[in-house]
């Protein structure tokens, strides 16, 4: 037989699959009605388990874990469908417009010429900035509602994550309503009339020490980690022994400092991506980024049934990434960024989907990157 009559027979099998597809996709539907008529959860574990269990008899040995594959995918696209149903009457999501030109308190880590500092001035046309040492004091001064908006990193090109943002996110009620991109050039600094070779001890933020890694190795510098960057240039300059601090020139300017070196982060094009936080779910008109955050059952393929939800919902996921939960048995949080508007009914509809579903699940935000300057 020849490849193309095997083409065929392939095409005829797989034309018979889909009208069966949408006749057991129409039957869901129908399930999802009855269920609904008669106050029935849509997940029920026992059935689920029977099917799979009853459809991998029917299989040869070499075919039982991939018809465990197929069925259970199956399935996850018909929950998804029948969720479709459930939350049909909840497409949408409380939210409220983000403007950024009106007057309003912004807290801060750090001091005036922080990065932070920055990133912030670009966003609020009119905000009062507030400093706080601690990233926890920002989220804090938040959540008491003491200033409208708090500015922090989340996350650089070079090293990743800021771990200390996403354990906060997960600890505090806020959301994310907005996000910058900051280009990052690290310099080294000192009191004056320090000379690089008088310099053993450099402090800053552990991101920063990261990003610059490579020049601290070259010229034999100890790495001290330091609340963050604009605090750690202010305490160099307050001691009498010749520290070093790695920061924005404009921080060492403010400080009273020289610059040493510049430009000294690993990569020339290093970027950090702030995001703004408030109390209420607010957004842009062009909002198109969600972030949440959700745990999973320790079982087989959970995670990808997971992505199934997205694929079946048309959504692009651009992030995912876990990190361990405290005082557990290696228990993970995963964080997602996808593209979509809470506007949108599919989005509104998974969201709700998944917070039924999930033991934790959390929507973090919808918004956009106002790179560049603010937009309403």
């Amino acid at each position: 037989m020849q490849l193309e009559d095997l083409r065929e027979k392939i095409n005829v099998i797989d034309d018979k699959i889909a009208e069966l597809f949408i006749e057991r996709m129409g039957l869901c539907l129908d399930v999802s009605r009855y269920k609904i008529e008669n106050s029935m959860p849509v997940f029920q574990s026992d059935r689920e388990q029977f099917i799979l269990d009853k459809m991998a008899d029917k299989f040869p040995d070499e075919l039982k874990s991939s018809s465990q594959v197929l069925y259970q995918t199956i399935m996850d696209i018909s929950k998804c469908r029948q969720y479709q149903e459930f939350f049909a009457d909840q497409s949408t999501i409380e939210h409220f417009p983000l403007e950024l030109d009106k007057p309003c308190k912004v807290a801060v880590p750090g001091t005036k010429g922080s990065f932070s500092q920055i990133a912030c001035s670009s966003l609020f046309a009119n905000g009062s900035i507030e400093f706080y040492d601690q990233f926890e004091q920002v989220f804090d001064a938040v959540e008491k509602g003491n200033v409208d908006f708090g500015v922090v990193p989340i996350a650089n090109s070079t090293a990743g994550s800021v771990t200390a943002t996403y354990e906060l996110l997960k600890k505090y009620d806020l959301k994310i309503c907005a996000s910058t991109k900051l280009r990052i050039c690290h310099c080294l600094a000192a009191k004056p009339g320090v000379k690089l070779d008088d310099i053993k001890i450099v402090y800053s933020h552990e991101q920063a020490l990261m990003q610059c890694s490579q020049f601290l190795s070259k010229n034999g510098l100890k790495a001290h980690s330091y609340a963050n960057t604009a605090l750690a240039a202010e305490y160099v300059a307050s001691c009498e022994k010749p520290f070093g601090a790695i920061c924005s020139e404009e921080c060492a300017k403010e400080n009273g400092l020289e610059l040493l070196a510049s430009d000294i982060a690993n990569a020339t094009e290093n970027y950090t991506r702030f995001i703004v936080i408030a109390k209420q779910t607010l957004c842009t008109e062009g909002a198109n980024t969600i972030s949440v955050s959700l745990s999973l059952p320790h079982t087989r393929s959970a995670l990808y049934r997971l992505l199934t939800k997205f694929s079946v919902a048309g959504l692009n996921l651009t992030m995912i990434e876990s990190r361990p939960i405290a005082n557990t048995d290696f228990d993970v949080v995963f964080y997602l960024d996808f593209q979509g508007s809470i506007n949108d009914p599919q989005v509104a509809m998974l969201i709700n989907e998944l917070s039924q579903e999930l033991a934790y699940f959390k929507f973090l935000g919808n918004y956009e990157d106002l790179t560049g300057g603010a937009q309403q």
